[in-house]
């Protein structure tokens, strides 16, 4: 059976093109301001967040849990927190539960990075990103946001 692939028109190309071309330029900002500002990379500084999210116990996840939070392979997981944990700001733990399992957990040394470096991080993504944005706009984007992720949830689960 034969699909006839429906082309991007000229305002969805422009949109998609300037959607990729901001998350490129944007990320690429953070990382350098981040790394300037506080030694963290953005990758450094995205498994902080995930470890210091409210819904985390104790700081800590299994290593897959950090990975699918992150949307990461497990080898770039694996390799992240053993450049982190030569830092001080990880130590991995062993799963009592699981012999091939380990935890990530959140250092004193890697709570004291994240609370340095926040305030600087989140003051250039208002800058960056929010600055002349209506309250209207970002409920828009909120909304669209979690559109186009409920749309990869429903094809993930419908690829599963």
């Amino acid at each position: 059976m034969s699909t006839t692939t429906r082309w991007l028109g000229d305002e969805e190309q422009q949109a998609w093109r300037g959607w990729l071309e901001l998350h490129t330029q944007l990320s690429a900002r953070l990382n350098r301001d981040l790394q300037a500002a506080s030694g963290l990379s953005l990758s450094d500084y995205e498994i902080l967040v995930a470890l210091t999210d409210p819904d985390v116990a104790d700081c800590s996840l299994r290593m897959f849990e950090l990975g699918e939070r992150l949307q990461w392979e497990k080898s770039r997981v694996s390799k992240q927190v053993s450049r982190m944990e030569a830092r001080g700001l990880l130590a991995r733990r062993n799963c009592p539960d699981d012999r091939r399992g380990a935890f990530v957990d959140l250092t004193e040394e890697g709570m004291a990075a994240i609370a340095a470096a926040a305030p600087g991080h989140v003051q250039l993504v208002r800058e960056l990103f929010f600055e002349g944005l209506s309250d209207q706009q970002v409920r828009d984007l909120a909304e669209f946001s979690q559109g186009v992720l409920a749309r990869l949830s429903a094809a993930e689960n419908a690829a599963d």
